[in-house]
Parts: structure tokens; sequence; C-alpha cells
């Protein structure tokens, strides 16, 4: 806590980043929409149309799993303010080019991939702000991160219809425009409101000579260290490799062949999206009371394997429904819980590396999706493939039930963000902090096991000169 402030300026940091990742949200959620009809509408060519969705997404995991240094070394609220003025800038010039008679397909190409790269690089910026913002407002990392997957996911279900609308009504120019402000009002936001106290400190940061590739390689290696991030993150790439089939290729050919209407596919999307919101917010209000492993593994098998199955046998779209806003309640519970674990388990001076390549690797299958679920369903007809992905999909939200490392997702973090810690006890009639001695009966100097720490849980060692982190 910083002298001089006070609640409401402690609670704005946190208000003012929600409200930040929740606008921007909201104008990328409107962009999808947009940017792929824009080039449908202007080239006829659902492959132009293709490439142009990639030349966003590509370099967004990219930078994602490359940036954190990068991050680290402009501090993480300058570089979510200039990263999304940048990324309005870029967008703008879409419609201005367009306009102007000078925007080609490779033009738009390398705009679109300025926008996906800078995104990626404010996204992981506001990633980092999140436990600091919250720790001043006093609030768990549970429901920090909660509310910050509730917002999104009410902006991306609030801005799927408006921006159908607005390109009706207008064009889908317009709705880029709105995209652009977006990202200038979050940047604005976050200048003026974010505290800077919330980023990592200075002297937190004991790898500021290393080399760039040095800095990158300190991330990485602490996530293959790390058994469960490293679990959670090949897990969630296999569940977003099915998930993207789903619904890039999956659901939409069952409404075209089995139901028999597109309008099937903007219900069931609604039903699924309004479930996550409310599963979020739920989340969010019980997560500090419910054991965090067998909720996250019962909220990954609720999220999709049902639904898979249910369009695997249904013939309307009556039976399925339920279990949509089933599997959104499931899927609105992930984030939250996810989200407190990365915080506690990584210190703050290692988020924007650590934190970038677990969703590197996390978003790694979504390309592969695409492709896989096209080859399911003309290899195995539609049912079969919604089959296939059912039963793939329960396998692999087994992992929290099956492997012993995510046993340490219930224990009470302590992590190095500080945001759950709490102060050290003080010695009776003193003013120092208590230190632990040596057991009675112990030898002085005796070390513990390396395999546990006094708690019982896992210590982990960072390479280099990252001290290790504190016991959960």
């Amino acid at each position: 806590m910083t002298a001089g402030s006070t609640p409401s300026t402690r609670r704005g940091g946190l208000v003012g980043l929600l409200a930040a990742a929740g606008i921007s949200g909201l104008g990328t959620r409107m962009s999808f929409l947009a940017l792929p009809w824009f080039v449908l509408v202007t080239t006829g060519s659902p492959v132009r149309t293709g490439l142009v969705a990639a030349a966003e997404l590509t370099p967004y995991v990219l930078v994602q799993g490359l940036g954190g240094p990068l991050v680290d070394r402009a501090g993480a609220k300058r570089a979510s303010v200039w990263t999304d003025a940048g990324a309005c800038v870029a967008m703008a010039a879409v419609p201005a080019l367009h306009q102007a008679g000078a925007l080609s397909l490779s033009t738009l190409m390398v705009a679109v991939a300025v926008v996906g790269a800078l995104r990626g690089a404010g996204d992981s910026a506001r990633d980092v702000l999140l436990p600091g913002a919250g720790a001043l407002a006093a609030t768990s990392l549970e429901r920090s991160a909660g509310l910050y997957d509730g917002v999104k996911r009410s902006a991306a279900l609030v801005g799927a219809p408006l921006a159908g609308v607005l390109i009706a009504v207008t064009s889908p120019l317009v709705v880029l425009l709105v995209d652009a402000a977006t990202f200038g009002i979050s940047a604005l936001i976050v200048a003026c409101v974010v505290p800077s106290v919330a980023e990592p400190v200075c002297a937190e940061r004991g790898d500021a000579g290393q080399t760039y590739l040095r800095s990158l390689r300190t991330g990485y290696r602490f996530l293959l260290r790390d058994r469960l991030l490293l679990g959670i993150g090949l897990m969630v790439l296999v569940t977003n490799l099915i998930d993207q089939a789903g619904a890039a290729v999956l659901t939409p050919v069952w409404a075209q062949e089995v139901a028999g209407s597109p309008i099937a596919l903007g219900v069931l999307g609604g039903i699924f999206g309004a479930g996550a919101v409310a599963g979020s917010f739920l989340v969010t209000w019980l997560a500090p009371r419910l054991p965090r492993r067998r909720t996250f593994g019962i909220a990954f098998m609720l999220a999709s394997a049902p639904r898979y199955l249910a369009l695997a046998l249904a013939s309307t779209i009556s039976p399925v429904l339920p279990l949509y806003l089933l599997g959104g309640l499931g899927a609105g519970g992930i984030n939250p819980l996810l989200g407190a674990v990365q915080y506690e388990r990584v210190p703050r001076h290692l988020q924007a590396r650590v934190l970038g390549a677990l969703g590197a690797t996390a978003w790694a299958g979504i390309p592969i999706g695409t492709l896989g679920g096209g080859v399911a369903v003309a290899g195995l007809g539609i049912r079969g493939a919604l089959a296939a992905a059912a039963v793939a999909y329960f396998l692999a939200t087994l992992a929290p039930f099956v492997f012993p490392a995510w046993r340490a997702m219930d224990v009470s973090g302590r992590g190095a963000s500080g945001a759950r810690g709490t102060r050290p006890r003080r010695s009776p009639g003193s003013g120092r902090s208590a230190r632990p001695g040596p057991r009675r009966g112990g030898r002085p100097g005796a070390r513990r096991s390396p395999r546990t720490s006094p708690a019982g849980t896992p210590r982990w060692r960072a390479p280099g000169p990252v001290p290790a982190m504190p016991p959960r």
C-alpha cells in the first residue's frame, strides 16, 4: 500500500483494469465478426477470409509466447497503454486505406497482423497487472480472476449481436472503427486509472541484466519444471483443439445437415454464452469456499463432452439446449480457478514470460483444430466426429483426477505475487517477524527434504538467480 492511498483509489485500479479489459474485449469480439464479413463481401473468397483470420491469430499466439521479456522490460502498465494505442491506429488504418482505394489483400494482412501482435502483448500486460490491482483492492485471486474472466465473457456475449446489428445497419468498416475506438479507450483507462504500483516493482526483477533469449528461456524453463502448470497447458491445448474443431466445423455442419437451419447455430451459441457468463460469476462468488481441483475438473467435464455427445445423438435442437446451458456453466467456472492457480504459482517478475508461454502452449492446438475437424467429418461423418470429440474431451478432462501433480491445486497459495499472502507473524512483544527455528528435538541447521515444503507441497526452483517459490 502506498502512502496517501485511499480505499477508493485502491479499488479504482481493479475497476479500471476490468473496464479496460471489457471495453477492449467488446471491440475485439465485434471485429471477429466484422473483419471476415468485410473480406467476404469485398473478395467473395473463403480462402482469403481464412488467410486474413490466420494473419491476425498467428502473431497473437507468437507474441504471447515470445513477448514476455519485452513486456517485463517496458513495464506492464506502459506495455498495456502503448500496445492498445498502437492497435487503435493499426485498426483505424483499415477503413481509412479502403476509403482511399489503397487497401490490397497484402496490406490488410499486414495491418491485422500488427493488430494481432499488439493485442497479444497488451493482453499479457493486463494479465500481469491483475494480481497487483486485486491485492490493492483487498480482493482474493479467485475473485479477481473470476471478475476478469466474467467481464470478458460478458463483453463477448454482447459484442457478437451488437456487431451483427451494426453490420446490417451500417457496414463492417464502421464496426472496425468502433473496434479501433475501444482500443483507444482501453489505453486511456489504464493510463489514467490503474496505478503503477499494480505492476511488479523493479526490485522484484532479479534478472534485469539478462539478454532477451536468456530471459525468455528462464520463463519456459520455469514452466517445464512446474508439473502442475505444464499439465494445465497440455490439457488445455487438447481441449482448445477439440473446441476449435467444434466451433469452426462440427457445430456448423450439425446445424446445416441435422437441424437444417443456421438459426440453430445462433441459438446454441447464445445459450452457451449466457451459461458461461453465469458460471463465471457464480464460481467467482463461491470460489474461496470450493475445493479447487475437484471443482475445476468437474467444470471441465461439463464444459464440452456432454454437449458434443448430445449433438451426436440428437436429431433436433430441443434436447441439446439444456446441455449447452450446462456446458456454459461449466466453461464459465474454469478460468477463475485457473487464473488464481497461475498467479499463485508464478512469481510476479516472471508472470509475463511464464503465463505467456503457458498461453501460447494452450493456444497452439487452435490452428490444428479447424483442419482436424474437417478431416474427422470427412472420415467419420458428422455424428461419428462429434462422438469422437466427446470421448477425446472426456479423456483429456480426467487429468486432474488421475495425475498426482494436480493435487497441488487444492493447496492455498502463498505465491510470489503476494495477492493471497498473509503478513509475517510477529513474535510476542517484538517488532520483528518471527522466524521458524529448528523443531524441538531436531538438529540445528538440519535440512528439510528437498521434495516437499513444510506444508507438504512441492517446492519449485526457477533457473538462474530466481529464488525458490514460497510454499503453497
